[in-house]
């Protein structure tokens, strides 16, 4: 490969941590959406029996699931943007997480226990937010696909590879040529100088 002056690597198509960014703010925009439509906008911070399956929330944890979806939309637009939701999710869900453990008794006091619990989180969502924490960190270290961007190239929009060309030489043509000179040297000296003029035997008259 030649590597040519001024080529720079650059990120190529949708990257796999798009993609995923992608899904995961729809998949919260619709439970959120679910959230809201089965607690309703009522008793904001408090408790609501009506949960979305082994999951309990009240409309702010269904405000929280729909702000988490839309930020993931937009940020699904770009490479970096995407792993940027990605730590957010794994830091922002993590401390969720570590909470949930606080708020059951599964891990020392509560430092927020004055405050209650104001996204009635129950152990099942405890253990969502975790999982939800792990796909934020596997979207932020998500490998990118990349491709040597040749600078000519760059106002095309594709990046291209250059490839080394190399001429095919004959070898059989190129040891012949160096035999047939020899050749023809020795047969010239082998000649002799040339005779320009008959010569006679000694003795007879002209």
């Amino acid at each position: 490969m030649v590597h040519a002056k001024g080529a720079r690597i650059r990120v190529r198509g949708l990257q796999p941590a798009q993609v995923l960014a992608g899904l995961a703010g729809i998949a919260f925009l619709v439970v959120g959406i679910i959230g809201f439509s089965r607690t309703g906008f009522g008793n904001f911070a408090g408790h609501h029996d009506a949960g979305f399956w082994r999951f309990s929330g009240n409309p702010l944890m269904s405000l929280v699931r729909v702000v988490t979806g839309v930020v993931g939309l937009l940020l699904a637009f770009g490479s970096g943007r995407a792993r940027t939701f990605g730590w957010l999710l794994f830091i922002g869900y993590g401390l969720l997480f570590v909470w949930g453990l606080m708020i059951d008794g599964l891990i020392s006091t509560n430092p927020f226990a004055n405050a209650g619990n104001p996204m009635d989180l129950g152990p099942a969502d405890t253990w969502l937010h975790l999982g939800v924490a792990a796909l934020g960190l596997l979207i932020a270290v998500l490998p990118a696909r990349r491709a040597i961007l040749l600078p000519e190239d760059e106002t095309a929009g594709e990046p291209t590879v250059a490839e080394q060309r190399t001429d095919v030489i004959d070898r059989d043509r190129v040891d012949d040529e160096p035999r047939r000179r020899s050749f023809l040297r020795r047969d010239h000296k082998g000649r002799g100088p040339e005779v320009t003029r008959e010569e006679r035997p000694p003795g007879l008259a002209h």
